[in-house]
């Protein structure tokens, strides 16, 4: 096929890029990537070029490119019915489905889905059904948001102030006043090193505490939190975390926001990090690995909890005011009910189990050692190098030196795909869960080339 020499030029002139650095995009002072293809860990541009993702797309493309079983059930959807919407009891066998195959493999406390397109979206819902729910238990007060430094939950208005990177924040009026942030569970960067993980998991759990009393508990709705920290630098929780902190949200009567849209459908080796951490979970918002990105699909679940308050609510006030257009399209429902097929018949949960927890070990015994290499960390299909200047003291390189950058861009000349992650020298790693322990010493291999190539000065 003829390339359209045109591309280019389009591209630069008419396409607005997220996370993008318009200006240097604009004139050129950037390059762009035209991708065309791909299959299994694998994409390939119009050039030709090959190169491995291990990062995922952005680490939603679980199940790997090009698989058929996907698409065609997106085409065949498509033939039969391309739309119709799910107001008033509507529905499509899709929806229908989908729903079901998530409460069977959901905590056994969950109730309902509510669909929607991005994990941004599902996290606005959450906040509304809150909202909701303590207006109808005639708590008018209790609505702000607890969620956490370096977390993130979306970049929309009240999603952008949920995550906690100042990057979603500068210049954006963010984050709204119903936002209060409090500790990340960041062993790595503790500010007391004496401290174990377990002790470090105390200490988070009593500065959420103080923030709770000093706002005032009955203030408090609800507390947002990934299984493990993503965007903000892929980070496991210490020890004891997820106990430590369940406690006091049970203390003062706070729901619980468990954000899996990474973590869901097994990136971690299991079904969901609320299980594999032991969270009790109010609400899942869930959205990549649910069609492992084939179609923009996300989700809300409801506990059984919040879903009986709903319930009583439209008794007394009538239907709920609260709907997407595109919520549960048949298109999109549809390829969720093919991957999620997939993820069982390829049996990746435990995949991502074992050649995640391979390629971690991998890396460790590669690049442990290395002068820059300060932490490596992971769990299930996510890893993380985070670079140093001193092991000792964790110091961070100068910004100006773009350390996490410049080794990403060595990765990408031994053509393999990693993340350069915000507020740190983090190199971000999330390949799909088909990832072959051959192809994580691919990555492995790369990354320590690429490492030892980089100079500081």
């Amino acid at each position: 096929m003829l390339k359209n020499d045109h591309l280019d030029q389009w591209d630069r002139e008419n396409f607005f890029h997220p996370s993008t650095h318009l200006a240097e995009f604009a004139r050129g002072d950037m390059p762009n990537r035209i991708v065309t293809g791909g299959s299994g860990v694998y994409i390939e541009d119009r050039d030709g070029q090959r190169f491995l993702d291990a990062f995922a797309g952005l680490y939603c493309v679980n199940v790997g490119y090009g698989r058929s079983e996907i698409s065609e059930a997106i085409a065949a959807q498509a033939k039969e019915l391309a739309y119709y919407h799910s107001y008033v009891g509507h529905g499509t066998e899709a929806s229908i489905t989908l729903a079901k195959m998530i409460l069977d493999r959901a905590p056994k406390n969950m109730s309902k889905v509510y669909f929607g397109l991005s994990g941004s979206d599902a996290n606005e819902t959450n906040i509304k059904m809150i909202w909701y729910y303590n207006n109808i238990l005639g708590r008018p007060e209790k609505k702000k948001i607890i969620s956490r430094w370096r977390g993130y939950h979306g970049s929309g208005l009240m999603t952008g102030s949920l995550t906690g990177l100042a990057l979603f924040h500068e210049k954006f009026d963010l984050p709204l006043a119903q936002v209060i942030h409090t500790e990340a569970p960041y062993y790595y960067h503790r500010k007391d090193a004496s401290l174990s993980e377990a002790d470090f998991s105390a200490y988070c759990a009593t500065e959420l505490e103080k923030t709770i009393l000093a706002q005032g508990p009955e203030t408090i709705a609800a507390f947002i939190g990934e299984p493990v920290l993503g965007t903000g630098g892929l980070v496991p929780p210490p020890v004891g975390y997820w106990a430590a902190i369940q406690a006091v949200l049970h203390k003062y009567d706070i729901l619980l926001i468990a954000d899996e849209v990474v973590t869901g459908f097994g990136r971690l080796g299991s079904m969901f990090g609320s299980g594999h951490y032991g969270i009790e979970p109010d609400f899942i918002t869930i959205a990549k690995g649910l069609t492992s990105a084939y179609a923009p699909l996300s989700g809300s679940i409801v506990s059984d909890k919040v879903w009986k308050v709903l319930e009583d609510g439209t008794d007394e006030f009538g239907p709920i005011g609260h709907g997407w257009t595109y919520s549960a399209h048949p298109v999109c429902t549809a390829a969720g009910v093919a991957n999620l097929k997939l993820i069982d018949e390829l049996d990746l949960v435990a995949n991502a189990g074992a050649v995640g927890a391979y390629l971690k070990a991998a890396m460790q015994e590669a690049l442990g050692a290395h002068p820059y290499v300060g932490d490596i960390r992971g769990e299930g299909m996510l890893c993380a190098v985070e670079l140093t200047t001193d092991k000792q003291t964790r110091a961070p390189f100068d910004p100006a030196v773009k350390a996490g950058p410049s080794v990403v861009a060595g990765m990408l000349a031994r053509n393999v795909i990693a993340r350069a992650m915000p507020q740190g020298d983090i190199i971000g790693l999330a390949p799909p869960m088909c990832l072959t322990r051959a192809e994580a010493d691919l990555v492995v291999a790369a990354t320590k080339e690429a490492l030892d190539d980089f100079n500081p000065v």
